[in-house]
């Protein structure tokens, strides 16, 4: 019986490309060899292409497959790990959908809200238990008065693309005259910034997946990081510290588990996912973020919670991809 052959898709447009491939080389050293025929695809604006045995040979889009040695190979499956745009957006999602190629992550609808973190977690914010922060959209080309914004948002507060992730381009302003440079950064990674008032607590995160129809909420992880917040540096140089799982309260860890598990579903999310939050002194989460392609590399958060669990993640990645691949599967 033939393999299933599976994309592990990864690149993308956005500035978050060289992570990408970073989630990407993990994910290819759990995926099972024994059970499913794997190759890595890099998306880039001019090309896309799969890596075989040292060769960059060019995707067909028509088909999503590629042509090796006389063999026309077709995909089965996609795993995206793109973080960014395309993959993370709805937009490829939307054309594995054209051409009936399953894939792990939620439809166009679900990436398309989640990739906008402003839409999303005001659409969030309209359902029962979630909080987020204060925050302002702000558009190319919009005139802009500083001094609202941090008469509105207070200072500190952050600026942000707002479709963007990896804390890339992400700023936290202190004074009012850092505001606009950090805004001109922003803008240099998306059309539109966000801007989120500070919020202060104990940041964490608490992974999730479906399996036969039940949301499981992995261990919550707590993040600890001397920098001024959890910055690209802090994210993949090591300058941080992550305690999986938390040191908070079991009933504190069970009420973000199962508010990451109603998270899961109003979003319609597939796969794995990762939510964000900030424990605030009150002792109640407050919303951060929702990703929907979170980080692979063997130090990421989920792999971590995934081990604290007492899982293996080659084999939970492989209950992923078989749901995926079901005929009667309702993931898409």
């Amino acid at each position: 019986m033939n393999k299933p052959i599976i994309a592990v898709v990864a690149g993308g447009y956005s500035g978050e490309y060289v992570v990408s491939l970073r989630s990407a080389q993990g994910l290819m050293s759990w995926i099972d060899r024994e059970l499913f025929e794997v190759y890595t695809v890099i998306l880039e604006r001019e090309r896309w292409y799969a890596l075989v045995e040292g060769e960059s040979l060019p995707i067909d889009r028509a088909t999503f497959g590629f042509s090796h040695e006389g063999r026309s190979i077709r995909f089965d499956y996609a795993y995206i790990t793109i973080h960014g745009t395309p993959g993370e957006n709805g937009l490829l999602q939307g054309y594995l959908d054209l051409i009936g190629i399953p894939y792990n992550t939620g439809g166009v609808l679900c990436e398309a809200l989640t990739f906008n973190k402003f839409v999303c977690n005001r659409y969030l914010d309209s359902l029962p238990g979630v909080r987020i922060a204060r925050a302002r959209r702000l558009h190319r080309g919009m005139s802009i008065e500083p001094c609202e914004l941090t008469k509105e948002l207070g200072l500190p507060l952050f600026v942000k693309p707002n479709v963007g992730g990896s804390s890339v381009a992400t700023s936290r302003v202190n004074a009012l005259e850092e505001l606009w440079p950090a805004i001109e950064r922003a803008l240099e990674e998306s059309d539109d910034v966000l801007l989120e008032s500070f919020i202060d607590g104990t940041e964490v995160t608490c992974g999730c997946y479906m399996l036969e129809g039940e949301a499981i909420a992995l261990p919550v992880t707590e993040v600890v990081t001397d920098n001024a917040f959890f910055d690209y540096d802090a994210k993949y140089n090591g300058q941080v510290e992550e305690i999986t799982p938390a040191r908070i309260s079991s009933e504190l860890t069970e009420h973000i588990q199962q508010l990451t598990r109603q998270i899961y579903r109003y979003t319609d999310a597939r796969g794995i996912i990762r939510v964000d939050y900030i424990i605030e002194a009150d002792g109640l989460p407050t919303l951060l973020e929702v990703n929907t392609t979170p980080g692979m590399t063997p130090t990421s958060f989920i792999p971590q919670q995934v081990s604290a669990a007492g899982l293996e993640i080659g084999q939970l990645l492989t209950q992923i991809i078989r749901q995926g691949l079901a005929p009667t599967s309702s993931t898409h």
